[in-house]
């Protein structure tokens, strides 16, 4: 009777034990984050699902980039909040292209209430932003100077809050303006970065023809999250890992980048890849080139 009595605490204990290790090792591999871009006709039909499904992909944290009339997703900036803490995702980032220095106020206190630690501007905002629908190319119309000066505006009021304001960059910021000046070094050298900060994203830089790693020894510590999205080899968005990107190197100066986060992203999918696949193959790519 006393050997069953054993016998079976051992198993118990084996039980318990097996239950914490796989735990364990799921927890592990939750890591990374994800720009909801990515999937935004998805979150648009129907956004517990795609979220639920972001978190299976064993993505840690998200980007958002669907704010309207104070809500995200549609949901109050709390709701939208505690739907991704239920799902085991943390809100980190949000992109929010429709800022005016007339609703700033306002848009940084529901960031703010959602949970999030970054307030993004993914382009020049305030109708300074240009896209040619026929050719694709972007640009942006106004002076590099009147956009310093938005973001200097937008970086107070942030830290004020609480939050931190990066600015994202496509291509065109790479490409010299009719004074021979790239818009995006000169955002780098007259924004303080007690107040401003980047979204560097790597497809777009290496678009542009520019070197990732050359900004950051340039620049060090200021490209606090990384947009990480392949490139293929016809110039198009390809998951992470089935591209020509050398990620593997770029990751290397992470601490001299000032990298603390990055993002999975892409823009469009091709050749019938669906983006939640995309995602689950980007997620294996940025664990084999080492991100954690």
């Amino acid at each position: 009777m006393n050997n069953f009595k054993i016998s079976g605490r051992i198993g118990l204990w084996i039980i318990a034990l097996t239950f914490f290790f796989i735990n364990e090792n799921n927890a592990q591999e939750k890591f990374g984050g994800l720009a909801l871009y990515t999937v935004r006709q998805e979150m648009n039909k129907d956004p517990l699902e795609t979220l639920e499904k972001v978190a299976e992909a064993g993505y840690a944290y998200v980007e958002s980039a669907g704010y309207r009339n104070g809500k995200f997703y549609e949901m109050e900036p709390s709701e939208f909040n505690s739907k991704l803490k239920s799902l085991g995702l943390q809100p980190l980032s949000a992109h929010q292209g429709s800022v005016t220095l007339e609703n700033a106020d306002a848009m940084i206190a529901d960031v703010k209430a959602a949970g999030f630690t970054y307030f993004v501007v993914p382009v020049p905002p305030m109708g300074m932003f240009t896209y040619d629908r026929n050719t694709g190319s972007m640009g942006m119309k106004g002076s590099i100077e009147e956009l310093a000066d938005i973001l200097k505006v937008l970086g107070k009021k942030c830290n004020e809050a609480g939050l931190k304001l990066l600015y994202h960059n496509h291509d065109f910021e790479f490409k010299a303006n009719e004074n021979g000046v790239a818009p995006i070094d000169y955002l780098l050298e007259n924004l303080d970065p007690e107040y401003v900060n980047f979204q560097m994203d790597l497809f777009w830089v290496t678009k542009a023809g520019a070197n990732p790693i050359a900004y950051f020894e340039k620049y060090p510590g200021r490209f606090k999250i990384w947009h990480v999205k392949d490139m293929d080899d016809q110039g198009r968005f390809a998951p992470v890992g089935r591209g020509t990107i050398d990620f593997e190197s770029i990751l290397q100066q992470k601490s001299l980048s000032g990298m603390k986060y990055y993002m999975v992203e892409q823009d469009r999918t091709f050749d019938g890849l669906e983006p939640l696949e995309a995602i689950r193959i980007s997620h294996d790519g940025i664990k084999k080139m080492g991100f954690n």
